[in-house]
């Protein structure tokens, strides 16, 4: 038999654990009262290096909140070419936005880069009406975002794509490999490693 104390206690740790998650939805305007409503939701998860979370081709119905580690979301072709379409580091909610707006299978995959520590929140919470501020920040955070990476890409030569994520993202190149820096930029490793070595010469 459960005991009262168990379950306060069992109650503090939930709330302990899913924190991080839970200041990340009051910052985008979400109540106190409603956050602890769907609180026994949330699950604080550990990963391993590798573990999909979303296979290419399913139904989405999770989002992951990192609070260790790193995820992307990348696509494989049928010839098994790899393209990633993005990383996710601590303080990043992680889900494809398109799969959950459209409610259409994933057209990437969500795994996890390095050993991660997750909180896990089923996406059917954002339906709440009395989390519409928090939809709307979400939406407008995917939007700026979205235009400042096809920016990016279209605007900008695969060197001063590198660049500007050195400047601006320099976590980016202290813990992703070269191959997957490679991957994003849109040139083989081979070439951001010459690339590395002239601007390296070059100062």
């Amino acid at each position: 038999m459960i005991e009262p104390d168990d379950v306060k206690k069992t109650a503090v740790l939930q709330v302990s654990t899913c924190q991080p998650l839970q200041q990340f939805l009051l910052a985008l305007g979400a109540s106190q009262a409603v956050v602890e409503c769907y609180l026994p939701q949330f699950k604080a998860l550990n990963v391993p290096a590798g573990e999909v979370l979303l296979s290419q081709g399913e139904a989405q119905s999770q989002a992951y909140f990192v609070v260790d580690g790193i995820v992307r979301a990348c696509h494989y072709t049928q010839e098994g070419t790899e393209r990633c379409k993005e990383f996710y580091f601590e303080g990043e909610l992680c889900f494809l936005y398109v799969s959950w707006l459209k409610q259409i299978p994933a057209r990437y995959q969500l795994e996890a880069l390095s050993a991660c520590k997750l909180i896990l929140m089923p996406l059917s919470v954002l339906d709440d009406t009395s989390l519409q501020p928090v939809q709307l920040g979400l939406l407008k955070q995917q939007l700026l975002y979205k235009e400042q990476k096809e920016a990016f890409l279209l605007l900008h030569t695969p060197e001063q794509r590198y660049l500007y994520l050195r400047e601006h993202s320099p976590l980016w190149l202290e813990r992703l490999s070269q191959g997957q820096l490679a991957n994003y930029i849109g040139i083989t490793a081979i070439s951001l490693s010459r690339m590395r070595r002239r601007l390296q010469d070059s100062f």
